[in-house]
């Protein structure tokens, strides 16, 4: 891929110029020779809902940046049953350094844009960019971290707030500067009802009953079934029993 320099920015690849995850993610690690060279390696690409991006027991040859939409990522069972285990949003890093197969399904829930590059060009950086090793480690332990709070949700909440905190985790992470300028939110469900109802351990009519009376209090509104307002997220962080 040939790398065009701009007058104003000539250090910088124009494939990194616009991304999100140069300044958030793990590529902000880089510095302009390092971006330069995985660039040259790089492909962005869009694929709609649906899509697996890395199937389980799968041989790893790349790795990705999330640049917009949502992933979710699964774990498969003997016997063909599925639990979604989590959602990655933009910039997060999809993939795992030093595995030689997968142990998790990944899936676009939505339209998602990724960022995507060899294995071998991000372990030789790792190796000669000790930021962009530490990067990775703060990623995987903030996963660790969500993963015990959403143990917390799971094991402790009641419905209505296992409901809340999943829609204030989208709310907050689907669009984190327009949540954190306005103190309001809007978004379209990336999961449908059984996929939230899976993700949640709740029924399907319980999730419905849920978003019902979220917003029979006006705590949000809900457009043709999917599109969601939050006028007030510190009103949805307290039904969330945050």
């Amino acid at each position: 891929m040939a790398v065009r320099r701009d007058v104003h920015n000539s250090d910088i690849p124009v494939l990194c110029q616009s991304c999100e995850a140069r300044h958030r993610g793990v590529c902000g690690a880089l510095d302009p020779d390092q971006l330069v060279d995985l660039a040259r390696n790089s492909s962005k690409h869009s694929v709609q809902p649906g899509t697996e991006l890395v199937g389980d027991a799968e041989a790893i040859d790349s790795f990705s940046n999330v640049l917009s939409g949502v992933v979710k990522l699964t774990k498969t069972l003997s016997d063909g049953r599925q639990q979604i285990v989590g959602l990655q949003f933009a910039p997060d890093f999809l993939g795992r350094p030093f595995k030689l197969e997968s142990s998790i399904n990944a899936e676009a829930a939505t339209d998602v844009s990724l960022c995507s590059f060899p294995k071998t060009a991000i372990e030789r950086m790792m190796k000669v960019s000790p930021e962009l090793e530490h990067r990775l480690l703060k990623q995987t332990l903030k996963e660790l971290d969500q993963a015990r709070d959403w143990m917390v949700t799971l094991g402790r909440k009641t419905a209505s707030e296992k409901v809340a905190s999943f829609l204030l985790m989208i709310a907050t992470n689907i669009d984190p500067t327009n949540a954190q300028d306005t103190g309001s939110a809007t978004f379209d469900l990336p999961l449908t009802r059984s996929d939230i109802a899976d993700f949640l351990g709740l029924t399907i009519e319980t999730v419905s009953r849920q978003l019902t009376r979220l917003r029979a209090d006006e705590v949000i509104r809900i457009e043709n079934n999917r599109h969601v307002f939050v006028e007030n997220m510190n009103r949805l962080e307290q039904r969330s029993g945050a």
